[in-house]
């Protein structure tokens, strides 16, 4: 079971936040949770000098900004009184609202920050478009991820849920993450594992230049690892039908989730040691940009919900 007793939602009240807004709600809601709503209130060197704003004036506009997002701060809140009391309503100042959201999600110790990604340019100058891909990448605690869409992805139509995976530890901790999403949405899991169609040099000598060739039964031999794999992740386990394709990883599961009615990925990153652990690698950055359904990020690193 998924242990979350505290989710961060950064909010600049613009259309992308807001339709984050009620994945945040309904997680808060199914585990108790505490809420964080946070607005980062920055003015950037650019703003003062195309608002002519004296220095004398900046404070006077950062809380004119303040006001303005506790109105719609407090407009949101009582929109949704059945979870009002676990509200925490926090407004911050800083100069990069990424640095601002990812230290008050590591101070206050939150379990999950959920979010918008390519918001416009909204209240408090908040670009949840990068800020969310910065907040992704060093985050040390999962980030579910919801992309603005014109058709939103709402709570109640989660009903299926695509894990991509390797053969590595990480793969086996993002299956135990959809398991666990699965049985809380009530969803259908989908595992799909893409086989990438090359060879190393040493073995261009035998004159075959297809992993296919060398190796006939790959995909059989795939898919019983993948059970392997499932049935060694702890409690309950739903059913789940299995997708194993080749060709570039991000590039499949992306055309996938275009192609069918995917509404949820849970995707696994791979942490490496030093400076290189924060970076998620290209194959998730990818899908994290250009999937149009939500995505429910794992770390290999910092703190799990598991």
């Amino acid at each position: 079971m998924l242990k979350i007793n505290k989710i961060l939602y950064p909010t600049d009240f613009s259309n992308c936040s807001k339709q984050a807004f009620p994945h945040a709600l309904f997680l808060a809601q199914k585990y108790s949770a505490e809420f964080h709503m946070l607005h980062v209130v920055t003015v950037r060197l650019s703003d003062v000098d195309e608002l002519e704003l004296e220095p004398s004036h900046l404070e006077e506009y950062n809380a004119s900004l303040e006001k303005h997002a506790k109105v719609e701060s407090d407009k949101l809140i009582r929109e949704h009184k059945e979870i009002a009391n676990r509200i925490i309503n926090i407004q911050k100042r800083g100069n990069s609202p990424s640095a601002v959201i990812l230290q008050y999600a590591y101070k206050n110790d939150m379990d999950l920050i959920v979010m918008g990604t390519h918001g416009r340019r909204g209240l408090g100058y908040l670009f949840l478009g990068s800020v969310a891909e910065e907040v992704t990448r060093f985050a040390r605690r999962p980030v579910y991820s919801i992309r603005e869409q014109k058709l939103i992805t709402s709570v109640e139509n989660i009903n299926r849920i695509l894990v991509p995976v390797d053969f590595s530890e990480y793969s086996k901790q993002a299956l135990q993450y959809a398991n666990e999403l699965c049985k809380m949405y009530l969803a259908e899991l989908e595992i799909m594992h893409v086989i990438e169609d090359k060879i190393h040099p040493a073995l261009y000598a035998t004159g075959k230049s297809s992993i296919f060739d060398i190796i006939p039964d790959i995909k059989e031999k795939s898919s019983a690892l993948i059970q392997e794999m499932f049935d060694e992740i702890s409690g309950e386990k739903v059913k789940f039908s299995l997708r194993i394709v080749k060709g570039i990883p991000a590039q499949e599961i992306l055309e996938h989730v275009e192609n069918n009615k995917v509404d949820l990925i849970v995707l696994p990153t791979h942490g490496t040691s030093g400076l290189d652990r924060f970076l998620l690698g290209s194959v998730a950055e990818k899908i994290i940009r250009r999937s149009i359904c939500p995505v429910f990020i794992i770390k290999s690193f910092g703190k799990q919900l598991l």
